[in-house]
């Protein structure tokens, strides 16, 4: 059945590095994994030099985050790996709770036709960060493998690192310093930074199992099963024939004895039973954790991923939020680094992303409290929701068996800009965008894929082949600005205009997503979120959303509400 070969990165000796006074960088991103990568690839794409450091020379042991949401992979998409990721990957859309062998709650996560991604794929870390690698090398992403940071020392204009390799140490400075480098962050750590929240006090077994075997792709959740009792089981298929499974332990479990193989392979025999051969490629036992950093930016520091950040795996929130920031950072620190921005404009990277981590660590908390109840009186009201569930459609809302990850709607952010229009949908300023089907060029495409990168007006018109003047005159003074915006039309019967992209809402999903009509528009920002939107757009309205949305309108920076307690 084979196991997955690691790869091995080339070590880069720092000899270019090294000089009598540190040498300065724009921009250092610590840490290679999911989040770091796509942070290096992300810079790029918005021409940004980029160089990574990280102290290993190879990808993630062991499958890791395993689940990437409809979301992450739109993000993907956008930078240039999701159709290798898609590809390798197990699509899934549904999932299933068991009460020992009844089922008692079934979900679709896309159960409506028109996006091009499925709800989730399933695909073992080592394979994604092996695809982000290999897209930020060919970007031109300046990767140092070996490369150990030992030490950050904040400035005012920016921060020294300090770097062990295998050929001397060095120092370093950087205009801007990205830190990825994950849950233990050495460097929050070294800052003495805050970190908050809870740690739970129960543990689980992951095991990795190679095995073939007729499974459906989809996601299975025991509470109670007769092979593990009184305890929960999770079930998922990966690439390559590895199954993924959880095993509730408990918090006395002994966890250095659990990821034994002399007690692990019992355990996975009692599920699959003794005839079915299967191979043990990698375990590990975990504790949950609802934690965050008071705040994401300090100076010129900016924290993402696990480092800023950490949720229990149920619900596949981790590394799923967190290309959700470097979504959200990249576009606004390409702007500032080139001048087009202020400063000030990374205050709502640290605004939007800390309200999304709250409501990641809310719906993370209320699924591990009702995995894992903390109290007689909790534990009884879980059982007798399953309990019901099994003949109560009411009930079955009350199944959590890990809320699955979704984009946050960033409908406070100080950067979007209030409705003055009617709208129906869930397309208000601050969502992320809806994908739906088009063509261009008489050829099949996606909304999303025509989006992305910058900074677009897009225009609802019926017949591009007869535009109003103003519309023209509106796009020309727009593509001018010092924040260019590009306008792409939409239309319903195809057709072409000089000069713009018009794509055709090939089944009528945009309009309908939309809630579109000639002369609707939406200003779409560089991470295909919603920033503005008009029944019919003037260009002074459309100039101050723009000022707003890149942070030069005053106070449009400002803090996020506090997150309502759960």
């Amino acid at each position: 059945m084979g196991t997955y070969t690691y790869p091995t990165f080339p070590y880069r000796a720092p000899a270019d590095l090294i000089a009598g006074e540190p040498q300065r960088k724009p921009l250092i991103v610590i840490g290679a994994g999911p989040v770091g990568l796509a942070a290096a690839i992300d810079a790029r794409l918005h021409g940004l030099d980029v160089l990574l450091f990280d102290e290993e020379d190879s990808v993630s042991f062991g499958s890791r985050a395993v689940c990437y949401a409809k979301r992450a992979l739109e993000i993907l998409d956008r930078l240039g790996v999701g159709d290798a990721v898609v590809d390798k990957g197990v699509s899934w859309n549904v999932g299933r709770t068991f009460l020992r062998e009844e089922e008692v709650y079934r979900f679709n996560l896309v159960p409506d036709a028109g996006h091009k991604r499925p709800g989730m794929i399933n695909l073992q870390q080592y394979h994604l960060e092996e695809a982000l690698a290999h897209r930020a090398t060919e970007l031109g992403a300046d990767l140092r493998w070996k490369y150990k940071v030992v030490g950050v020392t904040p400035l005012e204009d920016g921060a020294r690192v300090s770097v062990e390799t295998p050929d001397g140490n060095f120092e370093i400075d950087a205009d801007w310093l990205i830190v990825a480098d994950g849950a233990r962050s050495n460097v929050r750590r070294q800052l003495g930074l805050d970190i908050e929240g809870h740690v739970f006090k129960d543990r689980f077994l992951i095991a990795d199992v190679v095995m073939k075997a007729d499974f459906p792709a989809e996601r299975w959740f025991w509470f109670d099963p007769p092979f593990h009792p009184n305890q929960s089981v999770l079930l998922h298929k990966q690439s390559d024939n590895v199954w993924r499974i959880d095993f509730q332990l408990g918090w006395d479990a002994d966890p250095e004895k659990e990821k034994k193989p002399e007690k692990i392979i019992p355990r996975v025999k009692a599920m699959l039973g003794d005839e079915r051969e299967f191979e043990l490629e990698w375990a590990s036992i975990y504790t949950f954790q609802c934690r965050r950093m008071k705040n994401f930016r300090h100076g010129r520091l900016l924290f993402a991923g696990d480092a800023a950040h950490q949720v229990s795996p149920f619900g596949a929130r981790g590394a799923n939020s967190g290309f959700q920031d470097t979504d959200d950072l990249l576009w606004k620190l390409a702007l500032v680094i080139k001048g087009q921005a202020p400063e000030a404009l990374l205050d709502s990277y640290d605004a939007d992303r800390t309200y999304a981590a709250d409501e990641n660590i809310r719906n993370s908390t209320r699924s591990t409290d009702f995995i894992t109840p903390k109290s007689a009186v909790s534990k009884l009201f879980r059982n007798a929701a399953l309990e019901l569930a099994r003949t109560q459609p009411f009930a079955r809302k009350l199944v959590n068996s890990g809320r699955l990850s979704v984009p946050a709607f960033l409908v406070h952010s100080a950067l979007n800009t209030a409705d003055v229009d009617a709208f129906e949908g869930n397309m208000v300023p601050g969502a992320p965008m809806d994908d739906a089907p088009v063509r261009v060029a008489g050829q099949d495409a996606w909304l999303l894929d025509q989006l992305g990168n910058r900074f677009v007006l897009l225009a609802f018109v019926d017949d591009p082949g007869q535009l109003e003047p103003s519309l023209r005159a509106q796009a020309t003074a727009l593509a001018a600005e010092p924040v260019p915006v590009e306008t792409v039309l939409v239309t319903p019967h195809g057709g072409s205009a000089v000069g713009f992209t018009v794509l055709q809402d090939r089944d009528g999903l945009c309009a309908q997503r939309y809630d579109a009509r000639p002369g609707t528009t939406y200003l779409v920002r560089p991470d295909q979120h919603v920033a503005a939107r008009w029944r019919r757009a003037d260009l002074a309205a459309v100039r101050a959303a723009l000022a707003r949305a890149a942070g030069h309108t005053q106070g449009a920076v400002a803090a996020m509400p506090e997150a309502v307690a759960a």
